[in-house]
């Protein structure tokens, strides 16, 4: 795999809106671009209605205390320091769309979302409007910009704190407005704390956050049970013999185990998982793990960081967040991706990103529409 690309210094100081959370990452990344010589202002976006209706503590990126946090650290920095109410476009394009693609049986990812449609959509046309040059945030990718002005998105320098996969959604416009300054960084997660406090940022020691920043107690059950209501279905095997119960498709993703609640075990005695939801029928399907894989798929909204590819072309996929690369052959086709894995995958469900590297560059993303499973029929929204 090739390394990433040293990233080209600005040849000017820009005008840079530091998006703040109210973490370590984000501090440490504003700080940097001001050391920099970057003219920066700072900006917590207050995403709920209700502060306290999401993340209480310091785990999330949504509530009070994470906007006084964001605030002290611009005070230590010496930045300008504004709260931007985006509570109603966040409900919108990322808690509803949340909602409903739970309802039509597929399995968002709402942090990718936010990206795009919030911090690289909402906030940076803001920035804009208002003169600034480009977005800071602390994400872990890096933008490198070619000889011929044009700009590429690359895994950051260290892999392990990799987060371009939920960035993979940026177009070229939108990554020539970006900036990462932690992207290059070949530090370990300790050293950043370190290096915050250094700087006096108060938030050196706070907690990160991994899970959903808007479902306040990590419940995505209860959170979806609440919005869509109980729902009660049949959980079937691959014969559509019923084997249990469920109160709502919803509250399961593909490639699931736990909490199944089969009254009796399958005929081998094996484990059974999540192969299929339905919410036609409201029915989930069962099945042995050997049926979870998956040899090909095809994937809809195609969003390119660059120039879309044309033919067929060799990359590297990744599937999830935190989950590894798997080599694949892919082809656009009226618009549609069509994926092949050169071996069978699992845990791949409708309404995940699909991100295609090549070597550390971010190729571009598409949302999984429908699967092909090494036994079964395609399955998929």
């Amino acid at each position: 795999m090739t390394q990433t690309p040293p990233q080209r210094p600005h040849a000017r100081p820009l005008r840079v809106l530091a998006a703040m959370s109210g973490g370590v990452d984000s501090a440490v990344a504003a700080a940097r671009a001001a050391e920099a010589g970057h003219d920066v202002t700072g900006v917590h976006l207050a995403l709920s209605a209700n502060p306290q209706s999401f993340r209480t503590g310091a785990r999330g990126c949504c509530t009070i205390e994470d906007s006084r946090d964001a605030r002290r650290a611009a005070d230590v920095i010496g930045i300008p320091f504004y709260v931007w109410d985006l509570a109603e476009r966040f409900r919108e394009d990322v808690v509803d769309d949340f909602v409903a693609e739970y309802e039509a049986g597929r399995t968002p990812n709402p942090c990718l979302r936010c990206n795009e449609k919030i911090k690289f959509a909402a906030l940076l046309d803001k920035a804009l409007a208002l003169g600034f040059d480009a977005v800071c945030t602390g994400h872990y990718a890096t933008v490198v910009l070619g000889e011929d002005g044009t700009r590429e998105l690359h895994r950051a320098s260290d892999t392990a704190k990799d987060q371009s996969y939920v960035l993979g959604v940026l177009d070229e416009k939108q990554l020539a407005h970006a900036m990462f300054p932690l992207g290059d960084t070949l530090t370990t997660k300790d050293e950043i704390r370190a290096e915050a406090e250094r700087r006096g940022l108060a938030v050196a020691k706070k907690p990160d956050s991994h899970d959903i920043c808007f479902i306040a107690d990590g419940d995505t059950q209860g959170f979806l049970a609440t919005r869509l209501g109980k729902a009660e279905g049949d959980i079937v095997d691959e014969s559509g013999t019923k084997v249990g119960t469920h109160e709502g498709a919803y509250g399961f993703t593909i490639g699931q185990r736990k909490g199944l609640r089969i009254g009796h075990p399958a005929p081998d005695g094996k484990p059974r998982y999540v192969l299929d939801i339905s919410p036609v029928n409201n029915t989930v399907t069962v099945g042995p793990v050997e049926a979870l894989d998956v040899t090909a798929l095809t994937a809809i909204k195609p969003r390119w960081c660059g120039t879309a590819p044309e033919g067929p072309g060799r990359y590297t996929a990744q599937l999830r967040a935190h989950g590894g690369e798997t080599p694949v052959s892919a082809t656009l086709e009226d618009g549609e991706l069509r994926v092949a894995f050169d071996e069978p995958v699992r845990g791949v469900a409708p309404g995940q990103a699909i991100v295609l590297y090549d070597g550390t560059r971010v190729v571009g993303s598409a949302t999984i529409a429908t699967t092909t499973r090494r036994t079964t029929e395609p399955a998929g929204g």
